[in-house]
């Protein structure tokens, strides 16, 4: 790196953590013959541009680019899009999602809030179509012909062609909302759409959604004291939730609405519609201990379909349930393994953990799954049992009309890297990858443990007969995500810490990914276990390099539940941690959103004593090292109350801490200046905690 060149910070920042350039959003026509992506032209350009490869002769064309759609040159987003996007993580712009027809021909997508249907095989290109804005989440209809979107909170059709336009669903007051998704299903349970089109294109099931129920909370900006706060309807746990119902709604605008037992089974988990099959429905109780699964052929008579329960929770596992030609797949618990089922038949072996289900064929079912928890791969489960794992390292594939695409990444590799393999068996090196190449290389180390996995980053050119170096713990920690993976692009910020002269130790405990009763381990107390595993973690880096790490110098950061985490070791175990830098920190559990948070421990109301566990406010007399705490004041996912209050604990305690709040800045922080100086105040301040020169 030059002089001129930007720093690591500023570059992990430009690049969206090196993801800009890379292909995703990946569509294969069900022919086979078309893959349908979106990447940006470059590792430093933002704009989502939509592509589509031939997959015979492997050519790439430029199908929709933003910047020859839009005149201005600027996106305008709704609140409802800003929402949607902020919810599924996106910090892209341009195209950053669409949908296509059933036969992939053509792909709708909102632009600065407009319509746009785009050709797919032909030389029509691009052409706007006129609806009402803001347009949101558009989806084209199976045969083509018209494209439903959400615009104002109401659900609307148009003709592809733009010549008839139709209001299917309009709320009743302010708090209602027809086709989106609401926020906790959004958050935390992987549904980021509110409508579904009818495989015959004669109507789609719509969610309707009546907000009034739950809490209002006010999102301020502080440095703009003249501005409104945002009205924000926030279900923190224990509280009420938005009030979800189903409906059947035809292209004339007629009306079904489907029932079911909606104080049992509050949470609508998502919809699967199979051409030639009835829609299925899962359901969820408050609990999440009870999953039901309805087949909807007639909208007003649903039937029930099956049934899993679960003591601890029932896990939402992407792409289940669905059909399989006349069976149900589902991914239940069986002898301490995720299996994949066909109505209640083993598919799977026990080994291999499921953990999601990508794409279903005739012939064959696309898995994501792992024996090892560090390792996500995917698999292609045959009709006659066989089972063929794709890819190297981390992989992730898609498949229709005998065309797949693979996705791998490994340790070494600076990108991921794409392979189309083609229905004759020979294999193309496509789409192209376009991201930037990092100017260091991550180099973690997998040490041996227990059970929880653990990796160690070394300065570069560090060697056994330097000094003991300062320890940094650098977690997630929290359920259902894991820090500890084969893909060495995830470790590029943790090496350019390392190489700030520390030992970086990043350990997966109890909760995160691994075997069920491993990640239930956290069932009820999301504070010991996950502590405990840290602590583990530690002890499994010192003992794989004996004297190198300083155990009386050790640090700790993490963002969000990593952020709690850290807090948390500094406030319960000052005899192991010495600093630490929370970021977006959860404090107080009764502050959080619902289906999180009563999914691991329960209703407050029924187990106070779980809460009081793992809250940071009653601890906050025992810190004695110290704490950095980092927040955006925009965040609504983790309130800034978090904190806030725990900031105002610590003063009441008389403790001393640092508060670095964030103006204007959500749950993520994409700005590039912010991201820079947040690395570089985070390295300072634990450098100067820890006695590092």
């Amino acid at each position: 790196m030059t002089n001129d060149s930007p720093s690591f910070p500023r570059l992990l920042a430009r690049t969206m953590r090196f993801t800009l350039g890379v292909p995703r959003g990946i569509t294969i026509s069900p022919d086979g013959a078309r893959v349908t992506f979106v990447r940006s032209t470059s590792g430093v350009d933002r704009v989502g541009r939509l592509w589509v490869l031939d997959v015979a002769s492997g050519e790439e064309r430029l199908v929709a680019d933003p910047a020859a759609l839009l005149a201005q040159g600027e996106e305008h987003l709704s609140d409802d899009e800003r929402a949607r996007r902020e919810r599924s993580r996106e910090v892209g712009a341009g195209v950053t999602a669409y949908s296509t027809d059933a036969a992939a021909t053509r792909a709708v997508f909102a632009l600065s809030s407009r319509l746009f249907v785009a050709d797919l095989v032909g030389d029509a290109g691009v052409r706007e179509i006129p609806a009402e804005t803001p347009v949101a989440d558009p989806q084209v209809s199976p045969d083509g012909q018209w494209v439903a979107y959400v615009a104002r909170r109401t659900v609307h059709v148009v003709s592809i062609d733009g010549d008839e336009a139709r209001t299917l669903c309009a709320p009743a007051s302010e708090e209602e909302s027809w086709g989106l998704a609401e926020f906790v299903a959004a958050e935390e349970l992987e549904r980021f759409h509110g409508m579904w089109w009818s495989p015959e294109s004669t109507g789609l099931l719509v969610a309707q959604v009546d907000e009034r129920p739950v809490r209002t909370f006010w999102i301020a900006d502080p440095a703009n004291p003249d501005q409104r706060p945002h009205e924000h309807r926030y279900p923190a746990a224990g509280t009420a939730n938005a009030e979800v119902a189903l409906w059947y709604v035809a292209l004339d605008g007629g009306r079904t609405e489907v029932p079911w037992d909606h104080e049992a089974l509050p949470y609508l988990v998502g919809v699967s519609w199979t051409p030639a099959r009835p829609a299925l429905v899962s359901l969820m109780d408050r609990r999440q201990q009870r999953q039901l699964v309805l087949s909807v052929e007639d909208p007003a008579a649903p039937k029930e379909q099956l049934e899993i329960t679960d003591p601890s929770w029932v896990d939402v596992v992407p792409g289940t349930p669905c059909w399989w030609g006349e069976r149900v797949l589902t991914v239940e618990v069986q002898a301490d393994s995720y299996r994949l089922f066909a109505d209640g038949e083993a598919l799977t072996p026990e080994a291999l953990q499921v953990r999601a289900v990508l794409d279903v064929a005739d012939d064959a079912v696309l898995l994501l799954a792992g024996e090892d928890p560090v390792e996500r791969r995917a698999y292609l489960l045959g009709r006659d049992g066989s089972l063929t794992g794709l890819g190297s390292g981390m992989s992730a594939a898609r498949r229709a009309g005998g065309t797949t695409v693979v996705r791998s990444e490994t340790i070494d590799s600076p990108a991921p890297h794409f392979a189309v393999m083609r229905a004759d068996g020979s294999t193309l090196e496509a789409p192209r990858v376009l991201a930037a190449e990092p100017p260091i290389q991550a180099a973690p180390a997998f040490v041996p443990g227990d059970r929880v996995r653990t990796a160690v980053l070394l300065p570069t050119g560090w060697n056994a007969e330097d000094a003991p170096l300062p320890v940094l713990m650098a977690p997630y920690g929290g359920p259902h995500h894991a820090e500890v993976t084969y893909a060495g692009r995830a470790y590029l910020e943790d090496q350019w810490f390392a190489d700030q002269g520390f030992a970086v130790v990043i350990g997966d405990g109890p909760g995160a990914p691994g075997s069920p009763s491993w990640e239930r381990a956290v069932r009820l107390d999301l504070a010991t276990p996950a502590l405990e595993g840290q602590v583990a973690a530690l002890e499994a880096a010192a003992k794989a390099y004996p004297g190198a790490l300083d155990l009386g110098r050790v640090g700790i950061r993490g963002w969000s539940f990593g952020g709690y985490l850290a807090a948390l070791a500094v406030l319960r175990r000052p005899d192991v941690f010495h600093a630490a830098v929370a970021g977006a920190p959860v404090t107080e559990w009764t502050l959080y959103d619902t289906a999180y948070t009563e999914r691991y421990l329960g209703l407050p109301q029924e187990n106070p004593e779980a809460y009081a566990r793992s809250s940071l406010l009653d601890l906050a007399a025992e810190l004695r090292r110290p704490l950095m705490v980092i927040h955006g004041l925009a965040d609504d996912n983790v309130l800034p109350a978090h904190t806030l209050r725990l900031s105002s604990a610590l003063l009441a305690a008389g403790r001393p801490h640092q508060v670095l709040p964030l103006s204007g800045i959500t749950h993520l922080t994409p700005q590039e200046v912010v991201s820079e100086n947040l690395l570089l105040l985070q390295v300072s301040f634990l450098k100067d905690a820890l006695g590092v020169r």
